[in-house]
């Protein structure tokens, strides 16, 4: 059917009848121009044209598929690749916002600890201060004791003395001064 049309259509395509004397004569141009032009088309069939030109026709379709074919592919791979990018660049948000979750809680717990630290360093200050004041406060009471056992002692000897004008008596007066500075100091 392929190669019976173009012959119908060259026979169809007959001369407009223009050319005078008879139609099947070496003399009538119309008759000549369809000769060449069936003997034209007969060349074209028997080299086979018009198959080469639907062979390189299907060759250029299939390539045209074929690179059809590897662009939805590369789609399909881009695709991924974004979807993949895109995943990765979510699960970064996410791990930075963990990051500056745990740094947050690091600094407000680390501001907890000193606090903590600074009231542990005042109370011990404080301690050391409150002992301070209390040693002072222990030095200042024994050395009043002294000084008042001492001016007791210093009385009371002159006190006896004045009353024991003895000898014996003043033995008795330095025994009773040395048990009273023994016991109070």
């Amino acid at each position: 059917m392929k190669k019976l049309l173009p012959l119908m259509l060259s026979l169809a395509a007959t001369p407009a009848l223009a050319a005078s004397g008879p139609f099947f004569s070496l003399g009538n141009s119309n008759f000549i121009v369809t000769l060449a032009f069936i003997a034209f088309v007969a060349i074209l069939l028997i080299a086979k044209v018009p198959a080469k030109i639907g062979a390189l026709l299907d060759g250029r379709a299939a390539q045209i598929k074929a690179e059809l074919e590897e662009a939805k592919a590369l789609r399909e791979e881009a695709k991924a690749l974004l979807a993949s990018y895109e995943r990765k660049s979510a699960e970064m948000m996410a791990q930075s916002e963990q990051i500056v979750a745990a740094a947050k809680a690091e600094a407000q717990s680390a501001a907890a600890q000193a606090k903590e630290d600074l009231k542990v360093s005042i109370a011990r200050r404080l301690a050391a201060a409150e002992e301070r004041i209390a040693s002072a406060e222990a030095g200042a009471i024994r050395e009043v004791r002294e000084r008042a056992v001492d001016v007791a002692v210093s009385a009371a000897s002159s006190v006896l003395a004045k009353q024991f004008a003895t000898e014996g008596a003043q033995a008795t007066i330095d025994d009773a001064i040395a048990q009273v500075a023994a016991k109070l100091h």
